[in-house]
């Protein structure tokens, strides 16, 4: 009797180990693919400092700052002539 009630037990752990064991592989499936996603996201992100980071260089150049003046501003250099169509014809 004593054999059967281990066996039993032995039996009952073995099934809750399984059962622990399959939930845990299908949680571990889900954080890989999370972790797959955040990678990708981690990438763009990286990419996409890079880019800013160019920018903010590109913003502090005297190419850039002419070019503003120029087109928001309207302003030219000293030694630059501008012509201008006569709108009356």
């Amino acid at each position: 009797m004593a054999l059967i009630g281990i066996t039993v037990v032995v039996a009952s752990l073995a099934v809750v180990v399984h059962i622990g064991g399959a939930s845990l592989r299908e949680r571990d499936l889900e954080y890989q693919a999370r972790e797959q996603a955040l990678e990708k996201s981690l990438a763009k992100e990286e990419a996409r400092a890079a880019e800013l980071e160019e920018y903010r260089v590109y913003v502090q150049t005297k190419q850039y700052i002419e070019k503003v003046a120029k087109e928001k501003l309207g302003l030219v250099n000293k030694d630059e002539i501008l012509f201008k169509a006569d709108e009356s014809s």
